[in-house]
């Protein structure tokens, strides 16, 4: 690639992920304080992530792949898309901000899909030329967030108590439309399906993989895959808000230090794959989130607030030993044929059915935990997906046989 494509690709996914993390962490925190949304509100806003993922394969498959170039699907979907930020900008109804935020989610999980077949687009060898344009989205993420805590101070408490963080929504619309129009002067990337070719749902869904499931330990990385996101579900719908309730400083800011962790943890994750092997890999992944939601349990803002920040640090660990991993053993267990399609499955399963059981489930247990002056009992809320991540984590290491997977950077 010539400099000029680096930095479109570079400067692409860096506002990609900066319009995700610069609304979706502090949704919870949003809803609760401005348009005083319940638990079960809050987490059907959370689940709509969960319908775009399993939307997204049909725009994809069937949309994408077949009639018009992925860089002009990408502009229209982030132009509407700032069409419906600026609308949920000025909500003050949860009945009114839900349908735009379930119509945005439906456009904007597709382009997550979309940015990385633009990027592949382009590149000769992505193994080693796709990790520099891609860490660039997770910078994005991270500036969203201290420009929200930092420059800002939206998410202070005078911030919160202001009415201030709808602005987080005009910001991510000004960006989206920045990319949107932006998306145009993208390199092509032509449909990759013939117009004569058929295109199944089948082919969109991922089906042709389920056969992948007669595969005694492939059926219990699937099974435990779907569970493990229960409890992830919990730190996406509740982290934020549980940090300002408590009253820690700058609480949107001090969690890119997730990000920041996910960055280390996954330039460190091929020497742990080639040392200890998947199984251990992935069951540290699993620990790390029963350890996390213990220190969100017994932590607090004051001389505790060290267990929070460790708790936020996991997550490299949580995400990149658990998610990356499992995609690696996917892409070694699907042989050539069926790559993309287990991959498809398995997004499917875990941000798509998982994660949407696992918002419905944080919804009730954060509801039943709700005190008279609007505040919750965070400790008992935090130790319930402390729990199920442990019961994940022991019935895997029981049942999982041990197998070799060789990782390919």
């Amino acid at each position: 690639m010539n400099n000029k494509t680096k930095f479109q690709l570079s400067f692409m996914m860096f506002l990609e992920f900066f319009i995700w993390g610069g609304w979706f962490v502090s949704l919870g925190t949003f809803l609760g304080n401005n348009l005083e949304a319940s638990g079960g509100e809050i987490a059907q806003a959370f689940s709509t992530q969960s319908w775009g993922a399993i939307i997204a394969p049909f725009i994809i498959g069937l949309i994408a792949d077949r009639y018009f170039n992925a860089e002009r699907i990408l502009g229209v979907l982030h132009l509407i898309g700032a069409f419906l930020m600026y609308q949920m900008y000025q909500t003050t109804d949860f009945s009114v901000f839900y349908p735009y935020v379930l119509g945005y989610m439906i456009l904007y999980m597709p382009t997550l899909a979309l940015v990385n077949s633009i990027s592949f687009n382009q590149m000769k060898n992505p193994a080693k030329e796709f990790s520099p344009i891609r860490v660039f989205g997770t910078i994005g993420w991270i500036v969203a967030g201290l420009v929200i805590s930092y420059v800002f101070l939206w998410d202070s408490p005078k911030g919160i108590e202001a009415g201030l963080l709808k602005n987080t929504f005009l910001m991510v619309g000004i960006a989206s439309a920045i990319l949107g129009l932006f998306s145009f002067t993208l390199p092509k990337t032509p449909p990759r399906v013939d117009k004569g070719e058929k295109v199944t749902v089948s082919d969109v869904l991922g089906l042709d993989a389920l056969r992948l499931l007669n595969d005694r330990n492939f059926l219990i990385f699937f099974i435990s895959s779907v569970l493990i996101c229960i409890p992830l579900a919990f730190y996406y719908q509740n982290a934020n808000p549980f940090l300002s309730e408590i009253g820690l400083a700058n609480p949107t800011g001090k969690m890119t230090i997730g990000q920041a962790s996910e960055v280390i943890f996954m330039l460190l994750l091929p020497y742990f794959f080639t040392k200890f092997g998947f199984k251990k890999t992935i069951l540290v992944g699993m620990l790390a989130w029963t350890v996390r939601y213990l220190l969100f349990a017994y932590g607090n803002a004051g001389d505790l607030a060290f267990m929070l920040i460790l708790g936020i640090a996991l997550h490299g660990i949580c995400y990149d030993f658990f998610f990356v991993s499992g995609q690696i053993y996917t892409d070694t267990k699907a042989g050539e044929k069926y790559k993309s399609a287990a991959q498809g499955l398995i997004t499917l399963a875990t941000y798509g059915v998982g994660m949407l059981i696992g918002f419905w489930i944080a919804g009730k247990i954060t509801d039943s935990f709700l005190l008279e002056d609007g505040t919750h009992l965070w400790e008992k809320i935090w130790i319930y997906p402390a729990g199920f991540a442990a019961v994940v984590f022991v019935l895997f290491a029981l049942i999982f046989k041990n197998e070799k997977v060789e990782y390919k950077s």
